[in-house]
């Protein structure tokens, strides 16, 4: 299973998984229902299906025009219309997708209803569709859900094999690693996977997938409990850096809010 990405607005991803046999394909929170049109009419599919990660726009805007174009089945959070989603989701539900099972992992934090899903096809690395969740270097800004939460999301993602593919949806790197570096400027892991995502926006290439090893190894959100990343995190803000992994979090997040 290949995931690919269809750029839409200005930095968003609309992650679609062809499958050649049946000339069909899967899209991830498609946003713009005309970037999908015009692949599906470009490359001779058709839609088979829609995952949704959460409830904003940019996720989730083109979704009623491809399923009245597609009669196409809607997984998504609960909590979203039944005339949009066709299959409400929770956490531990499972679905298949080309011939493999995704698990639902609810991941509150930038929205109370986030989900991501989890695949370990066979043959090749598990797989991650973690909507805003998770970034390249950063993670999802608290919208709606807290800090605690967000924490405990983190901590459930790096619990997942190190060498799961992570499909986040926003191009988000670079500036994410702007503020990285400024918390966690000696992590030689962190400057390396700088050099190399610039080389890749050099080349107008995505940086994405990440992994969940580059992750633990150079993104802040979650490095959560070293303590000089706190303290980079404290420092920007001119504060003490928090004795607790909550409030600890909540100055790493606060910090890049202000960055």
């Amino acid at each position: 299973m290949t995931f690919f990405p269809l750029p839409a607005f200005n930095d968003n991803y609309i992650w679609i998984t062809k499958d050649d046999a049946q000339k069909t394909i899967w899209a991830v929170d498609p946003g713009d229902a005309q970037v999908v049109l015009d692949h599906c009419r470009n490359h001779e599919v058709t839609l088979a299906g829609i995952l949704i990660t959460h409830h904003h726009k940019d996720h989730i805007g083109g979704v009623a025009e491809l399923k009245a174009q597609f009669s196409c089945p809607v997984y998504g959070p609960e909590s979203l219309s039944p005339a949009l989603v066709t299959h409400p989701l929770r956490q531990g539900d499972c679905l298949t997708v080309q011939q493999t099972e995704f698990m639902v992992l609810e991941t509150p934090g930038h929205t109370l209803d986030h989900l991501c899903y989890f695949a370990e096809p066979a043959q090749q690395d598990p797989i991650l569709l973690c909507g805003d969740t998770l970034f390249r270097g950063g993670c999802g800004r608290l919208f709606e859900g807290t800090p605690a939460q967000m924490l405990n999301a983190m901590a459930r993602l790096r619990e997942l094999p190190q060498n799961t593919q992570v499909y986040g949806t926003h191009e988000y790197t670079l500036a994410n690693y702007r503020f990285a570096l400024a918390i966690d400027g000696n992590n030689q892991a962190l400057i390396h996977a700088n050099n190399e995502a610039q080389e890749l926006r050099d080349q107008k290439r995505p940086t994405l997938p990440s992994s969940i090893a580059l992750e633990t190894q150079t993104n802040p959100f979650m490095r959560f409990d070293w303590q000089e990343v706190v303290a980079g995190a404290a420092a920007l803000l001119n504060e003490q850096p928090a004795q607790d992994l909550i409030n600890g979090f909540a100055q790493i997040r606060r910090a890049k809010d202000g960055f």
